[in-house]
């Protein structure tokens, strides 16, 4: 076994998406060289989030999960956390991080003064965690930010702060006008109507500025993408010399699949009696959720479309409830129109939650009405399958412009549509466009071979030559290069 040099730190955002593609990305670095160790430093989720939850489920998965080059510590958390404030929910976020900031020192102040085979490299932070750069500074080594999300977002959000500070525009009066606007790393036009949720008010903003500024101080930048999806984008940022280096590793996706819940077989089985690639699922994430009104517009389209369907209905939680996240529904008729279920009983099904990324890998699934959460994008490219956006909350928006406009690989049922997590008044969507963006989808064959094909690429650029293959190769080398 090949002698550790290299020691990193790690430090996921406490949100599910970004926790499992973070410990994925740590994954393929220790596979990839031996001489990589990383501590991966657990920040509790958010309070509020019940235990049981998938994240605090997945956290408590992970303790079992240690081995010689990759090991898990859970942070304390403060009994005095900051107030959460509906008006301004990322700046709770981001208080909430920062006090995290003195555990990550203390844990690994006492990692460093003991004996070990390799030296202190650097930290790799979560997009939303720049608030740790500082504490990598007093170490004296530097910090790669794991992104998340796209290089087309990222592109934009530092397009924002660029607008602010160095041509002092006004981004709120911006975004609330009815405008179109050329983003570095965009080949179209962006309508403001697709810039994500907060991005229209002054604390929105700040936060943006907060992240984007912290950013730019880091030494790398590595993106869930892949060159061959998003070219423009990371040309653009590659050659923007204000921008910290770019490594494109993605698909930075987990493939094992874990455990099969007998629910989970269920689903897995009435699939394997479809037709090939006659179902569309229904899925919109871990906080995807409607009220009665709008799910009784989506059964309405989806019995006149005449496919066949999986739909994960979600329940939203209640005001008063502490978890912000959705639950299974204990009855499905009281939201579903009468007789519904009796009626599609031989072509359709409604679920709970879903195993979404064993769903998309069956035959029988030939479309996705998603959220455009980027993972999921990339779980559908992975694939070969067709997405019909219906973006709901923080950057999906973008996702859905970018797919649908930039990239040709999805047709739109909404591009705008926004959800306020903490506000039950929303946006409606019809039972006609909800429809009409079905039977595209499932009905446009040039974009389901366009599909098929960027799956074959994004299959063929984590392997051996292949662009991500080679972009995590330089990153390692990076790694090594800064222990002296």
């Amino acid at each position: 076994m090949a002698k550790t040099v290299a020691e990193l730190i790690f430090i996921p955002l406490p949100v599910i998406g970004h926790m499992k593609s973070t410990i994925e990305l740590a994954k393929l670095l220790t596979n990839q060289d031996q001489r990589l160790s990383i501590t991966v430093l657990i920040i509790q989720p958010l309070s509020g989030l019940r235990t049981g939850s998938a994240i605090a489920t997945y956290i408590e998965s992970l303790a079992n999960k240690s081995t010689q080059q990759m090991r898990f510590i859970t942070l304390p958390q403060d009994k005095n956390l900051p107030t959460r404030d509906p008006k301004a929910p990322m700046r709770f976020v981001n208080n909430y991080i920062n006090t995290h900031c003195k555990h990550v020192t203390n844990v690994v102040t006492e990692i460093i003064s003991q004996p070990g085979p390799g030296q202190l490299s650097g930290f790799v932070i979560d997009m939303l965690c720049t608030s740790m750069i500082d504490v990598a500074n007093g170490f004296n080594v530097p910090t790669y930010v794991f992104y998340t999300s796209s290089a087309c977002y990222l592109g934009f959000q530092l397009y924002i702060q660029t607008l602010c500070d160095e041509q002092n525009k006004d981004v709120v009066e911006l975004t609330n006008s009815d405008q179109e606007v050329n983003v570095p790393g965009f080949v179209n036009p962006v309508p403001t109507k697709v810039f994500p949720s907060g991005y229209d008010t002054k604390e929105g903003v700040d936060y943006v500025l907060l992240i984007s500024r912290k950013l730019r101080e880091a030494k790398g930048i590595v993106v869930n993408s892949f060159l061959e999806l998003e070219t423009h984008a990371i040309e653009s940022l590659t050659s923007d010399k204000s921008v910290p280096d770019v490594y494109p590793v993605g698909p930075v996706l987990n493939l094992e699949g874990g455990y099969m819940e007998n629910s989970e077989s269920d689903v897995i089985k009435w699939l394997d009696s479809q037709p090939c690639s006659s179902v569309v699922f229904l899925c919109f994430g871990s906080l995807g959720s409607f009220d009665e009104v709008q799910v009784k517009e989506i059964a309405y389209a989806l019995e006149r479309s005449g496919h066949r369907f999986l739909w994960s209905l979600r329940q939203p939680p209640s005001l008063e409830q502490a978890s912000r996240n959705p639950g299974d529904y204990e009855d499905l008729g009281d939201v579903l129109p009468e007789g519904f279920r009796e009626r599609t009983a031989r072509t359709g099904k409604v679920i709970g939650w879903a195993p979404q990324m064993a769903v998309l890998a069956h035959s029988a699934v030939g479309g996705f009405v998603s959220h455009c959460g980027w993972n999921s994008i990339l779980e559908s490219l992975w694939f070969g399958v067709p997405i019909a956006t219906w973006p709901i909350y923080a950057e999906q928006q973008m996702n859905a412009f970018e797919m649908v406009v930039e990239l040709e690989l999805g047709v739109e049922i909404k591009l705008d549509y926004k959800k306020d997590l903490f506000n039950p008044k929303n946006d409606f969507v019809t039972a006609k466009e909800i429809e009409s963006g079905i039977r595209r989808l499932m009905d446009d064959d040039n974009i389901r071979v366009k599909m098929k094909e960027m799956g074959k690429m994004s299959r063929a650029t984590v392997r051996e030559a292949g662009s991500s293959y080679a972009s995590l190769g330089r990153l390692i080398q990076e790694f090594i290069g800064n222990v002296p």
